[in-house]
C-alpha cells in the first residue's frame, strides 16, 4: 500500500470509530508509531480537525463529516460476501437490520459496483451443515447487543440442558462468540452469583428490563482467556498470508477459533486448543503460508515434525 492509500485508510479508520490508538493503527498496516505521527500530521496539515491526547488516542472533531466514501470492486465483493455469512449465521434481527445497511451501501455504489454485486450475487453461496440447521437463536442477538452496549439488565427464560429444566434469570451480559455451530453469551448470572455460557438457541425469550448494571465485569476477550486458563486449554496466536484465508474459514472452528483482526497483508487468528500436538498437525497442511506467533512450545512441535517429515522423505528417496 502506497502513502497516499494508507494516510486516505487511516483517515477512514479514524471516522470510524470515537477514539483510536496509535498503535492500533501501526499494527494494521504494519507501520512505526513514528510512521503513524507523520501520517497523522499529514491529515492535520491538511485541514482534518484531529484531536490527540497522550495515553488516550486520536479523535475527529464532532461534526466534521466527509463526502460519501467510494468503495473499490474488492471491498463491495466482501460486503456482498459478509451479507451471505451473516443471513445464514445470525438469526432474523441481524439479518433485518444487516440488509438495511446493505441498501444504504449499494445506494452509493458506482453503477460498475452496482452491476458487479448483480452479476456475482448468485456465485457465493454459505452452506450450513446438519446441526447448524436446527439452530434457532429466535431473533434474541439484536436485544442481547443493545443490552450490552447500554447496560440493561436482561431477563431471560433459559432451558438448561444437563437439568432439562426451564430457569428464569437475570443477567448482566458480557459479549456473545460463534463456537461449534451455536451462538453463546457471556453473562454474570444473579441467580447463581457468578459468570455463565448461555446457548442462545437454549434461550426461549428475553426481556430487556429497565434495570441497569455498574458492575465492573471482565470484557469477553479476558474471560475466555481466563476460562482457558482454568480448563487447562492452550491460547494460540497465528498469523496467515490473505490468500490462504478462504480456505480455512471452515475448518478454523474445530480448531478452537476465538477471533481474528487484519494486520497488514496478513490475518492474524487467535485459538483456545486442548491438543498442541493435534494443532500442530492440522497448522502443517498450510504452515508455508502461515507463522505461530505464541506459544513457543507450539513452534518447537512444528518444527519437530517438520524434520521428521524431511528425513524420512529423504530415507525413502536415498532407498530407492
Amino acid at each position: 500500500m502506497n502513502r497516499i492509500d494508507r494516510v486516505s485508510a487511516i483517515l477512514i479508520q479514524l471516522q470510524s470509530r470515537r477514539v483510536v490508538k496509535a498503535i492500533d493503527i501501526a499494527e494494521r498496516f504494519n507501520i512505526s508509531l513514528r510512521t503513524v505521527y507523520r501520517d497523522v500530521k499529514t491529515l492535520e496539515e491538511a485541514g482534518i480537525p484531529i484531536i490527540g491526547e497522550a495515553g488516550v488516542g486520536y479523535s475527529i472533531m464532532e461534526g466534521y463529516r466527509l463526502p460519501p466514501v467510494m468503495f473499490t470492486r474488492e471491498e463491495a465483493t466482501a460486503f456482498l460476501t459478509a451479507e451471505k455469512f451473516v443471513e445464514k449465521l445470525t438469526d432474523t434481527s441481524i439479518t433485518e437490520h444487516h440488509k438495511s445497511a446493505m441498501y444504504k451501501i449499494r445506494a452509493i455504489l458506482r453503477t460498475s459496483e452496482k452491476n458487479l454485486l448483480e452479476e456475482i450475487d448468485n456465485s457465493i453461496e454459505v452452506l450450513k451443515n446438519q446441526s447448524q440447521l436446527r439452530v434457532d437463536n429466535k431473533g434474541h442477538i439484536q436485544t442481547i447487543l443493545k443490552s450490552i452496549a447500554q447496560k440493561n439488565v436482561l431477563t431471560i427464560d433459559y432451558f438448561a440442558n444437563h437439568s432439562q429444566q426451564h430457569t428464569k434469570r437475570d443477567i448482566e451480559p458480557i459479549g456473545i462468540f460463534y463456537k461449534d455451530s451455536y451462538w453463546h453469551l457471556i453473562a454474570f448470572c444473579r441467580l447463581r452469583k457468578d459468570y455463565r455460557d448461555f446457548r442462545i438457541d437454549r434461550i426461549n425469550c428475553v426481556l430487556l428490563t429497565d434495570k441497569f448494571f455498574n458492575n465492573k465485569h471482565p470484557t469477553l476477550k479476558a474471560y475466555i482467556a481466563q476460562t482457558a486458563k482454568e480448563q487447562e486449554l492452550d491460547m494460540v496466536v497465528m498469523r496467515i498470508e490473505n490468500e490462504i484465508y478462504s480456505h480455512l474459514e471452515y475448518q478454523k472452528y474445530y480448531s478452537g477459533f476465538v477471533s481474528e483482526k487484519t494486520i497488514g497483508n496478513q490475518i492474524e487468528m487467535t485459538f483456545l486448543t486442548n491438543s498442541l500436538e493435534g494443532f500442530a498437525r492440522w497448522f502443517m497442511m498450510f504452515g508455508d503460508k502461515a507463522e505461530i506467533i505464541t506459544p513457543d512450545s507450539l513452534k518447537e512441535r512444528i518444527a519437530v515434525l517438520s524434520s521428521a517429515i524431511t528425513q524420512k522423505n529423504l530415507a525413502l528417496s536415498n532407498s530407492y
